[in-house]
């Protein structure tokens, strides 16, 4: 069996008190029904979202996720001293020249606003690409006469039509590490390197509705009325959640393309980064009624040879409260009980490394080495790791 090292999975247990930290399309809080319990449910998406922003703030390698490449384009050219209807058009051209479908954007009044193109798929590029494309938009300055107003039944062709596309084939470290979509432009997609999973609570859950109300000082001032100013409900749960994630190192450094010192170099730098916000992120959703700014109550990292290994199953049946309360503790021991169950069941030769990191449990026998800190549990996995790739 081959035993290099090529992913590395991370399973975190962390409580969350009253939030609601990824609402569906009528604020409610998700949930899914698994073991035949209804649990709260953090999506994917959401928690990748957040994910992502934290590396890009911590690394300032920052990608842009857009259809409205243009407008981004058209402030840039703008910034450079362009007058501001040239640059519209400009950044029109830009948006319609490359091999994504497009259409003129339309006000609220349903009527198309000139120059204001968006492309039909999202683009997905690194934020200084941003800066080429208004560079090309400088080179052709006397081609962009057309504006692209949405009348007629026949499109535009842009002036810049074929000069876009290279442009987009531009990755960053986000690209590398989570990949890109964009099937219209060929040879731009990117597979991502990390997966991640829905977020669930260990035990079961139920929504509590909160009735709040908001007070109009004027009214209470003068007395002359009584009620509240605004009344309503919203949706919360509380609960701790099982999070997942794996990194496929082998994807990783098929997309960095460089095999030498700095590519190994960047290839530790992002699997790291990746780690440490993952553990560090939350998502954003009714922070300012809830602050639920938690840290994860255990972190165990696994380097594996074979195939990723979610311990979701652990919790197939929920996890019931402790005599006095509570559901981390038993989550954290499902989690030790589970590791020792499927290695044995798998063979331990296909983990090349465990070790976790938790505030407080000392008994933990099948999750390795017990680490003080989040960086040194970090360090110490991406060691053995990237240990061959480094000899």
């Amino acid at each position: 069996m081959d035993l290099t090292p090529r992913f590395i999975d991370i399973h975190v247990v962390q409580p969350v008190p009253y939030a609601n930290l990824n609402r569906d399309d009528t604020n409610s809080v998700k949930t899914m029904l698994y073991g035949d319990a209804l649990r709260t449910r953090i999506s994917s998406q959401s928690w990748k979202r957040a994910t992502r922003e934290h590396f890009q703030h911590t690394l300032g390698d920052n990608a842009l996720r857009t259809r409205r490449i243009g407008e981004r384009v058209a402030e840039v050219l703008r910034e450079r001293g362009w007058d501001e209807a040239l640059a519209d058009r400009a950044g029109a051209h830009v948006a319609a020249g490359s091999s994504i479908k497009w259409e003129v954007a339309k006000g609220k009044d349903k009527q198309p606003i000139t120059n204001k193109v968006l492309t039909n798929a999202l683009i997905y590029l690194p934020e200084e690409a941003v800066e080429e494309l208004a560079d090309i938009a400088e080179t052709h300055k006397d081609a962009l006469t057309t504006d692209f107003t949405g009348k007629g039944k026949s499109k535009p062709e842009s002036a810049l039509k074929g000069k876009i596309d290279k442009v987009l084939l531009k990755k960053n470290g986000v690209i590398n590490l989570f990949g890109r979509m964009l099937a219209e432009v060929d040879q731009a997609g990117v597979d991502g390197a990390v997966q991640v999973a829905h977020a669930f609570t260990t035990h079961t859950t139920e929504v509590e509705l909160d009735y709040f109300a908001a007070v109009d000082d004027v009214t209470q001032a003068k007395g002359d009325e009584t009620g509240s100013g605004h009344m309503g409900t919203a949706e919360f749960s509380t609960g701790t959640f099982y999070r997942f994630a794996t990194i496929d190192l082998k994807e990783l450094t098929k997309n960095l393309s460089d095999d030498s010192d700095i590519g190994r170099q960047a290839a530790r730098e992002l699997a790291g980064q990746f780690l440490l916000s993952f553990i560090e992120s939350l998502p954003q959703a009714k922070k300012n009624s809830t602050a639920p700014h938690t840290l994860p109550h255990l972190v165990h990292l696994a380097v594996r040879s074979d195939r990723p290994l979610s311990f979701a199953a652990a919790f197939e049946e929920p996890v019931r409260s402790a005599e006095h309360g509570g559901y981390v503790g038993r989550s954290v021991e499902g989690i030790d009980a589970y590791a020792k169950a499927a290695n044995t069941l798998l063979g331990p030769d296909r983990v090349l490394h465990a070790a976790h990191a938790a505030l407080h449990f000392d008994k933990l026998e099948h999750l390795g080495e017990r680490h003080p800190s989040f960086d040194t549990l970090i360090t110490t996995a991406l060691n053995v790791a990237l240990a061959e790739a480094q000899q």
